[in-house]
């Protein structure tokens, strides 16, 4: 247990350290401009960057716990922090000294409620792994849980003993840093800082409820069952608590150990587009992903191919640790696909228009100059590989980032809730698969994805505008009786009025109404034989043919008659 004199000497570290970044940010990016010593301020700050993150650095490794996560979630931001700061930081592993064994004894027995030497046959005391929250050990089940559960040996994950009170600790001050970063203008117009913390705090405390682990666990699998790319470990619940989580042992070759991978006949640049994939289908289709896959959650599995399919995947890609997993709501997993569109037809300004759409971009944002960089972007960079983007003249980068960058700084950016995993899971996405393969082009795995979305939404497109043009024709078909109807019952004086022109004023609304029901007809017979026509061009053909029937009636029908009265 964590005494109180040690969580307060916690939380004050925490917040000295953040008030002293704090007050050197204001000095040399804020004061000193305004006095015009700006070029100082440019001058010094590469150098402050890497100052700061090398004694962020040194601040996670001693204390642990959520400093941990801070520190690795700072360095997958390559979009918006300086590379003095990312490269500093992507060392940052996870990694701290082990809980002697009998103090992760006594927390598994009080939770399991038996002694070890009962619920499993053996149990390793040596760690797989010491992590900030947890540590895991190999263990076989006992002789009735494995007949249940068809499995011998497992993982057992066991809490760090307590954890709780120094994740609220360092809660605590994440959440006084915050407020004291939403006093910061140019913090609060672009992120809502308490909102953030909240976010990942709340995503902290999922991680140490080891039963929420297991239930994401199962609805993972659910998502990708019957996926031959995918294979998630099993949950042992007889032997799972809030705080041990027992599962399947499933340790195969560690995704980015490409020596490895190569030795079992695996090729790793066939596995990137294939994880590439999978990560896609998350985020894009199931909207419940996996918002932690560095290369140590990830293993690639070899499979005997079955005798019936010779070109059957010899491999699987094995996710675990499902403590941080990530929800996309609808109106955002729409945004993402408008996004992923846009980006693989290199389509700047509906690049603009998807980022607008969900919400990074406030609706005041002039973004005009932000669709001309874009397109830009595209043209010169687009396409390329991470590779070939390396071989590319640093120099083109600068003038790039100096003739847009000020645009890109001057709109009003937010930062909406859920994006930090999001953005957590593409970075490291990214990552793995430019390990893997330093020759993978992202656009090679986007491009097929983005054009599967296209069609299913030019395929939900058509469905719309045909039971629009149903609907109208069914009024158009509906109308004349009902108005006959509505005559007949003026004829019986069932119907009374008192405008003696009455049914001039209806014939004359009879044929306004027709006109219109023709318009609205040939539009949609024309938009979906002009969507339709990019698969099937006979039948878009004979949409775009029929449209002229209706278009010719809205243009002519009220002219005839009224040359007949």
């Amino acid at each position: 247990m964590t005494g109180a004199g040690d969580t307060r000497a916690r939380y004050r570290r925490i917040l000295r350290f953040a008030g002293w970044q704090l007050t050197v940010a204001w000095w040399y990016e804020l004061f000193l401009p305004r006095i015009g010593l700006s070029k100082l301020a440019a001058r010094t700050r590469a150098k402050r960057m890497r100052r700061f993150a090398q004694r962020f650095h040194v601040l996670a490794v001693d204390l642990g716990g959520l400093m941990i996560k801070v520190g690795q979630f700072m360095s997958s931001r390559l979009d918006v922090l300086p590379p003095e700061i990312t490269s500093e930081l992507e060392g940052l592993q996870d990694e701290v000294p082990p809980v002697p064994f009998p103090a992760i004894r006594a927390l598994a027995e009080a939770e399991l409620g038996v002694p070890l030497e009962r619920a499993f046959v053996a149990i390793d005391e040596t760690p797989v792994a010491a992590a900030s929250l947890g540590q895991a050990h190999r263990a076989r089940l006992g002789p009735l849980d494995a007949a249940d559960t068809g499995l011998d040996g497992v993982v057992i994950k066991v809490q760090r003993p307590g954890i709780d009170e120094i994740i609220d600790v360092d809660l605590a001050a994440l959440r006084k840093v915050g407020g004291w970063l939403s006093r910061v203008r140019l913090v609060y117009d672009r992120v809502d800082m308490p909102a953030l913390v909240e976010e990942f705090a709340a995503t902290s405390l999922e991680e140490i409820d080891y039963m929420h682990e297991a239930t994401s666990s199962e609805r993972f699998a659910q998502d990708f069952a019957g996926d031959d790319r995918v294979a998630v470990p099993e949950v042992v619940w007889e032997r799972t608590t809030r705080r041990v989580l027992t599962l399947e042992d499933v340790t195969a070759i560690k995704i980015t150990d490409v020596e490895a991978l190569r030795a079992a006949g695996i090729d790793p640049a066939e596995v990137a587009p294939v994880f590439a994939a999978v990560m896609f289908d998350q985020l894009f289709t199931n909207g419940f992903f996996h918002a932690d896959p560095h290369p140590g959650n990830i293993f690639v599995t070899p499979v005997a191919p079955s005798a019936s399919d010779v070109g059957e995947r010899p491999w699987k890609l094995t996710f675990i640790d499902f403590g941080m997993m990530g929800e996309v709501s609808p109106n955002v997993r729409s945004g993402l696909r408008k996004l992923l569109i846009a980006a693989a037809s290199r389509d700047g300004k509906g690049l603009v228009d998807a980022i607008r759409d969900l919400g990074v971009l406030l609706p005041s944002a002039e973004t005009a100059e932000l669709e001309r960089a874009m397109i830009q972007l595209f043209a010169r960079f687009g396409g390329m590989g991470f590779a070939e983007l390396r071989d590319v003249d640093p120099r083109e980068f600068r003038e790039f980032a100096v003739q847009f960058g000020d645009v890109i700084r001057s709109l009003p950016f937010q930062l909406p809730e859920n994006f930090l995993l999001i953005i957590r899971a593409m970075s490291l996405t990214s990552g793995v698969c430019s390990a893997l393969d330093p020759e993978f082009n992202l656009w090679d795995s986007v491009e097929p994805y983005a054009a599967q979305l296209l069609r299913d939404e030019r395929g939900n497109f058509v469905r719309d505008i045909g039971q629009q043009a149903v609907e109208v024709a069914g009024i158009t078909m509906g109308l004349p009786k009902r108005l006959d109807a509505m005559l007949t019952r003026i004829e019986e004086g069932s119907l009374t009025v008192q405008n003696p022109h009455l049914e001039h004023r209806v014939a004359r609304l009879e044929r306004a109404a027709r006109r219109v029901i023709s318009a609205l007809l040939f539009a949609a017979l024309l938009i979906a034989g002009a969507v339709i026509h990019a698969d099937d061009v006979v039948l878009g053909t004979v949409f775009m043919v029929a449209s002229i029937v209706p278009l010719l009636h809205a243009l002519f029908a009220g002219r005839a008659r009224q040359q007949s009265n």
